[in-house]
Order: structure tokens, then sequence, then C-alpha cells
């Protein structure tokens, strides 16, 4: 990961744990670089992420500060480099539960088996698991998981936090992932689950996720309804002007 996407996560983080307020001005750059221990540049390209996802923004003549919705935005926003589980990013404020729809293990189909990389003989996780968060429908999470890569599942792992099971219980360290977003109608699944009716948006996040070793151990897709979850992009450009 590079190190200004590694800076503006634990600025994110930070601000999310109202380590920094928004009546006082945000540690300039010159004091957050000697913080990290890197440049000023880094430092710029990490507070850009912040400021186009909206956490922060800068008052002429006064510096930069903490937005007064940066803790709403922090806590229902993804970034997309991002690739931890709804616990992680919601749990320490939130009370995050977990119902099991499918759990079962099966042969993959030909799209399992290019998206993680296994033959047809491997078996797979075919897992769908509602996510609730503070009693209200979260999410519908679909997840295909190689067993010989992630052995061990269970109903009880499930219903707690996959990830913290892969990096806590089985010592792995997630690298990086190749994520589509997209708009979609609802199904059925989405209307029974996440209380959407007919003309409800519904986002989609698709992935394919991989250990820090490269090997892909998860391709899923989680669909929130329209007014339960956001995704921030930051997209820098290279033109001058």
């Amino acid at each position: 990961m590079a190190k200004y996407i590694e800076i503006a996560n634990i600025l994110r983080k930070d601000i999310s744990n109202h380590k920094y307020s928004d009546h006082d001005p945000f540690p300039d750059q010159k004091t957050l670089a000697k913080i990290f221990a890197t440049s000023r540049m880094t430092i710029q390209k990490s507070l850009n992420i912040l400021s186009a996802e909206g956490l922060i923004h800068s008052k002429q003549g006064s510096g930069t500060f903490v937005s007064k919705n940066a803790d709403l935005i922090v806590q229902t926003d993804l970034g997309v480099d991002q690739y931890v589980g709804t616990t992680s990013l919601l749990g320490n404020k939130h009370v995050v539960e977990s119902q099991i729809i499918k759990f079962l293990i099966r042969y993959p189909d030909n799209a399992e088996q290019e998206a993680l990389n296994i033959s047809e003989k491997e078996l797979l996780y075919d897992i769908i698991r509602l996510r609730i968060v503070d009693k209200e429908p979260y999410a519908l999470e679909y997840s295909k998981m190689p067993v010989k890569v992630i052995p061990g599942i269970s109903d009880e792992v499930l219903k707690k936090s996959v990830y913290h099971y892969i990096q806590s219980d089985l010592g792995f360290r997630i690298g990086s992932a190749f994520r589509k977003i997209g708009a979609v109608k609802p199904d059925n699944y989405d209307k029974m689950f996440l209380n959407c009716v007919d003309g409800d948006p519904v986002l989609e996040v698709s992935q394919t996720v991989y250990l820090d070793n490269g090997i892909a151990f998860e391709f899923s897709r989680t669909r929130h309804r329209y007014d339960k979850g956001n995704v921030t992009v930051f997209v820098k450009s290279n033109l001058e002007r």
C-alpha cells in the first residue's frame, strides 16, 4: 500500500475517534510530516484524499479543519483502498450482527475458478449473509472463498467477523483487491432482506481480494440499499494546468 494512502487511513481513523476537534485547526503539513517521518508532498497527497472525501476543509487564513459531518461520513463511506469487513468498519460505534442466509461447500463454476485462480475440483465456501447494524438491515454479502486457502470457516465465524478470523486466528495478512462498483435494480433478496421496493437503486460492490502473498481468497459482491452505503473514490489528475 502506498505511504500516502496508509497515512490517510490512519488520519481517517483518528478523525473517526474524535482525536481532532472541528473547532481547532488540523495539524499542518510540516507537523504531520514529522509525525509520520515522511515528506510534505506525501502528506499533501494524504490530505487531498481526506479533503476529497469531505472529512477536512480549508479556511482561508485560518488553516485546515475537520468537517462538522465528518463522523457521519467516515462511518458510512468505504474508501476504494479499504479491504476491511463491516465489523471493523462500524463495530467500534455500532452493534454489528450477521444473519446467515446460505452456507454450503461446493465446487466452483467457471467464473469463480477464474476469479479465484482455482481448479474445478477445488472446493469453495458459498456464503450469503445479511449484515445488520443497530438492528437495521445494512448489507447483503455474497462471498465465495476457497476452502484450502481459508480453512475452518464455521457458523460461529460467520456470525462474527470473517476478516477478523482470517487475520487474527489464521494469522494471514490482507494485501490488495480488485473492486468494481455499480448501481443495479433490486432483486427478490434485496426486497426481502434490505426492505427495498421496486425502483429503489441498489449499490453493488464486487471484488476479488488477495492475501499479501498474492493468493486470491475472496470473490464477493456486497449490496446496499441506496441510503445505507457509500463508496468514496479519490482520483488524482496527472494533467498539468
